[in-house]
């Protein structure tokens, strides 16, 4: 492909390339935690400004140690349940179909809108047993296209602060009543991580709107019969903590010593 390809995303599609671009970043890094050459060669071909975003080192780890927790916990249920499927919702420009590198007869299937995934047909090459979804994930008519009769374990990375207050447990409850079973994992967002997300560089560049806060994760469980909350994945260790710049350690320590700052935002974890 020539170098030098053209986006055109605006709102909560263009903070995407926030999140290929710190993955960049950190895989860049000698010492890198993601080691992502397709979000490197990526961020490489594209045609954008993207200091508009103003992303830092910090904020690079910070999406570096995210991807990674969620890799290694799709990696161990693959190692678990060999013939299942895995569903990334919201998928962006995110590689990690090629990270997780999975078995062949697993079935991989990625979720974004027709315009993300047409970009990513452009940036990287298919595979075997790998499917791309052309769809908003609010649309209920896509998930036809996915097996209900095998273990799943579904994925959203950075997705649900964007989708609509509304929409959010509507979707959870299509997906736990079209798949057999298995886990669901997401990053979720209190009212006060929601104003934090908004005072962000790079949101505010590119006018996305947040909108989907959860305080209590068990207030899914109700929303939600099937769901069963299995608890949070702890993402940060010690070990990466020492990468980080001082303002991001002393919001690290913050994070950690203050209940309400624990909740700005966690991963999430679910069975159905």
């Amino acid at each position: 492909m020539m170098a030098g390809e053209k986006v055109d995303l605006t709102g909560a599609r263009e903070t995407l390339l926030m999140t290929l671009y710190g993955k960049a970043l950190e895989s860049r890094l000698p010492n890198s935690l993601l080691q992502d050459r397709f979000a490197d060669e990526a961020v490489r071909k594209i045609d954008y400004d993207f200091a508009r975003l103003k992303v830092d080192g910090n904020l690079g780890l910070g999406f570096a140690i995210r991807a990674k927790t969620l890799d290694v916990c799709i990696a161990d249920f693959l190692a678990r349940y060999p013939d299942a499927i895995v569903l990334h919702l919201g998928c962006g420009l995110d590689t990690r179909i090629f990270r997780v590198d999975p078995p062949q007869d697993v079935d991989w299937f990625d979720v974004d809108y027709p315009d993300v995934v047409e970009l990513r047909r452009r940036l990287y090459p298919s595979r075997d047993c790998y499917h791309l979804i052309a769809s908003s994930v609010t649309e209920p008519g896509w998930l036809a296209a996915v097996p209900r009769n095998r273990p799943a374990i579904v994925a959203a990375e950075g997705l649900t602060p964007y989708l609509p207050a509304e929409e959010g447990p509507r979707l959870l409850a299509r997906l736990v009543s079209h798949l057999a079973g298995g886990e669901l994992m997401f990053d979720a967002y209190s009212r006060f991580g929601l104003k934090l997300m908004r005072l962000n560089p790079a949101i505010k560049a590119t006018g996305a709107e947040v909108h989907w806060a959860i305080e209590d994760p068990r207030e899914l469980e109700r929303a939600v019969p099937k769901l069963r909350f299995i608890g949070e994945i702890p993402s940060y260790k010690p070990e990466q903590g020492t990468r980080l710049g001082w303002s991001a350690r002393l919001f690290v320590g913050l994070w950690k010593l203050i209940p309400a700052m624990r909740k700005v935002g966690r991963l999430l974890r679910y069975r159905f």
